[in-house]
Parts: structure tokens; sequence; C-alpha cells
């Protein structure tokens, strides 16, 4: 380790290989705490490569372990976080009511680290029973058009890391992995990230593979349509400039957009909304993300059009009836 510091330390990026065996090295514990933060720090002070993203990538996928959902198309809908935004549970939220909406969502998700609460802290709170069980996690997207992966028990060697991230708690280019290493590998994704710069990264990563994407940055910092000024999105072949006004909906400010407190709180505003009963800015900022991800399954639809059927199902209150029944599933 000490000789890649040292690499690092003179502006020497890794390549895709020496990346690679970095981290494999690192999750089979052959590197103390002490040298692992530092390895990590770095990485909070410079933008990683894409040699190094793509290094970093093949090691968590070759030690991950896959599941195979025998032919049928899923999205994830999943935001590198680390924006430092506190917002509510958009992305999960926002999974929720597209499975309600009718379409199979495959959704990758942790406990939050520099967020007070992260998808596995909400569904864990409100009753959800993480599981690698393979044929109950295809039972729960069959029955209930989602399913959710839990990372550590599908990347056990983040478990090498994960205090180390906790009592960093601030974003590491592990947040730029999550959405990269979905153990079910989704034939469709939407991708939210903290800046530009991993905005290029991601488009250059997902234009080499046969995903339909959608990358989605808000101007003013979110990882997600925020609503609260102009977003960018970038799809296969196309990217703009969008306001709030294109998707027909307000623009809205930060503060109504806070997730709560705690852990309970932010289930509250969690459930409320999937239960048709959330404020107008949350069910505003919901519509926004979930009409990008039907446009990501049927690009032929306008922006509008997928908004509005997204306002439907999140006043309908049928996206709490799905976290219920997948809640239920054993």
């Amino acid at each position: 380790m000490k000789k890649i510091l040292n690499r690092l330390f003179e502006h020497q990026p890794l390549t895709q290989e020496g990346a690679r065996e970095v981290l494999l090295k690192i999750s089979n514990w052959e590197y103390n705490p002490s040298q692992i933060t530092a390895f990590i720090s770095i990485y909070l002070m410079r933008t990683i490569t894409v040699e190094e993203l793509l290094g970093f990538r093949e090691a968590l996928l070759e030690l991950s372990i896959s599941v195979d959902l025998q032919g049928v198309e899923s999205i994830d809908v999943c935001g590198t976080g680390g924006d430092g935004k506190d917002t509510f549970n958009i992305s999960t939220a926002s999974a929720f009511v597209l499975a309600a909406a009718g379409y199979k969502v495959s959704k990758h998700g942790n406990y939050g680290v520099s967020s007070i609460c992260g998808s596995s802290n909400v569904l864990e709170y409100l009753g959800y029973q993480f599981t690698a069980d393979v044929d109950l996690l295809r039972r729960q997207l069959d029955q209930t058009n989602i399913c959710f992966f839990h990372a550590p028990l599908f990347h056990p060697a983040l478990k090498s890391v994960g205090p180390i991230r906790k009592e960093l708690g601030v974003k590491t280019f592990f947040n730029l992995l999550g959405p990269l290493v979905n153990p079910c590998r989704p034939t469709h994704q939407m991708v939210g990230v903290f800046n530009l710069k991993v905005m290029r990264l991601y488009q250059y990563l997902m234009q080499q593979s046969d995903v339909n994407y959608t990358i989605v940055h808000a101007i003013d910092g979110y990882d997600e349509i925020a609503l609260t000024g102009e977003s960018k999105v970038i799809q296969r072949g196309k990217e703009a400039l969008v306001s709030p006004r294109q998707f027909g909906l307000p623009t809205l400010t930060q503060t109504s957009l806070h997730g709560g407190v705690d852990i309970k709180s932010a289930a509250d505003i969690f459930t409320s909304l999937l239960g048709g009963k959330g404020t107008e800015s949350q069910n505003a900022v919901v519509a926004a993300n979930v009409g990008l991800a039907i446009q990501t399954f049927e690009p032929n639809l306008s922006i509008t059009d997928c908004v509005d059927r997204a306002k439907e199902t999140i006043l309908s209150g049928r996206a709490l009836e799905t976290l219920t029944s997948l809640i239920n599933q054993v």
C-alpha cells in the first residue's frame, strides 16, 4: 500500500488493473484501517479517473453475489448520494411509485453514510427483512413489481470499508460505485449524480453498455431532479438542460424537500407520500423523477405524459399498498 499511496500522492492515477487489484486486497483485509482511510481520503481531494472507476467496479462485481432475474426487464432508480442536501428518500419513494405504476423495479440500496436515512434504513425501520434468497427476490418482483438488494448482503467485500465510511461520514468513491454494481445488472437505469464531472464519467461508462439509461444532476447540486432549478438530463444519444416548467411542475424550495431529523421522521414522510398524503412539493419532486424513469422505459412518451401517470399513481395511494405487499412477502 505504501507504494500505491506514494504514487497517488504524486498525482499519478492507477491503471484499471491496478485499481482492481487494490480493491481486491482491501476486500481481503490485506491492509490496515489507517492505510485504507488514507487511500479513500485521496479520492476526497481529486476526481476519480474512468480507468480507476472501471477497475474498482470490476473488483466489486467479481466479488459480489449476482442475481439472475431470468430475462425480466427491470429498472434501478438510484442516486450516488453525497449531495449533502438532506432531502427525504426521493429515489426510494420513486421506486415504489414506479412499481405501483406497473413497472418492474430492482432497487439497489444501502444504509445512509453521509445522510441521516438511506433506503435500507427506512425499509428496515418499516419492517422489511433484507434477503439474499434469489427465489424470494424473484417472487417479490413478480408479485409486487419490486425487489430490494441490500448492498452488504450482495457485496461482502464492502465489510472491510463499512466502518471507515461510517466514521468518515462524507461521500467517498464508494458512493460512485453503488449504482454501477447492482447485483442483477438491470436492463434500465435512472441514476442521479452529485456533480457534472461524475455525470460525464457515468455517461462514458453507460454508453459502452447495452443498458437503457437516464442520468440526472440538478445544477444546484442535488443527485436527482429536485425542481429547485434546472437539471441536466442525459439519455442515450441526447442530453438537455430541463426546467421545472418543462415537467409541467412548479419550482420548489430546498426546505420543502427536507427529509426529517431522524429515521422515524424520515419514515413518516416516506409512508405519508406513498399513501397519497404527501405535500404538494413532495408529490411534485417524486412525480418528476418517476416521470423520467417511465420515459427511460418508454422513450416514445412525452415527459409530461409520464409525469401525469406518476402523479395519478402517487395520489392513488397504491405505492403504499406495494410497500405493504413487499414487507409481507416472506
